[in-house]
């Protein structure tokens, strides 16, 4: 199969998880709704052995694709031989990343904190024109925070152990989950 297809409005939504979902294993899995499956299926440019998919017994729990020449499993796991670039992206930014890129350790200290004791910190403060990006966020303790304030670090006696900087983008399907729990999902997604 060598087909990397536009995915449609409603593919390209996050937080679309329905029973009509799939995963197309390439080198990571990567999810498509049903409607790109039967796009996909009918599209004259994919090549797969058409009787031997029809076959394939349709279950209880499968969904099925309506042809002329009868019906067709909708997989709920594809295979990929061949395939186009692999879509790569950052993991979302949010205090939750930070505090895994920083190893939940204070980046002013290096004291490893507990989640009642630790703040996500401006390394430039937002009123001294600072922005939500990787490289402005750290993870700090909570007093530290406030003794700095809206000061930058030297000025408040501190110095960063490590300069704050983006993760390395990672191939989009690093970040499915198998929130569905689908057992055909398993051999090709990490817990």
């Amino acid at each position: 199969m060598s087909f990397s297809p536009p995915l449609s409005k409603r593919a390209r939504q996050p937080g679309i998880h329905t029973r009509q979902t799939q995963v197309v294993a390439q080198l990571k899995p990567q999810k498509w709704p049903i409607d790109e499956i039967r796009r996909l299926l009918l599209h004259r440019g994919v090549h797969y052995d058409r009787k031997l998919i029809m076959r394939v017994p349709i279950r209880d729990q499968d969904e099925a694709v309506h042809t002329v020449r009868g019906q067709i499993r909708v997989a709920t796991v594809i295979v990929g031989v061949n395939y186009a670039k692999v879509p790569k992206k950052r993991p979302k930014l949010c205090a939750r990343t930070i505090r895994e890129r920083d190893g939940s350790r204070g980046q002013y200290t290096g004291r490893m904190l507990r989640p009642d004791e630790d703040s996500l910190d401006h390394v430039v403060s937002r009123s001294r024109g600072g922005k939500d990006a990787w490289e402005n966020l750290v993870w700090s303790a909570k007093e530290v925070n406030q003794k700095k304030a809206d000061r930058l670090p030297h000025e408040a006696g501190l110095k960063l152990l490590s300069n704050p900087r983006a993760p390395k983008e990672l191939p989009a399907m690093a970040f499915i989950s198998n929130s569905l729990d689908v057992a055909d999902w398993r051999l090709f997604l990490e817990d």
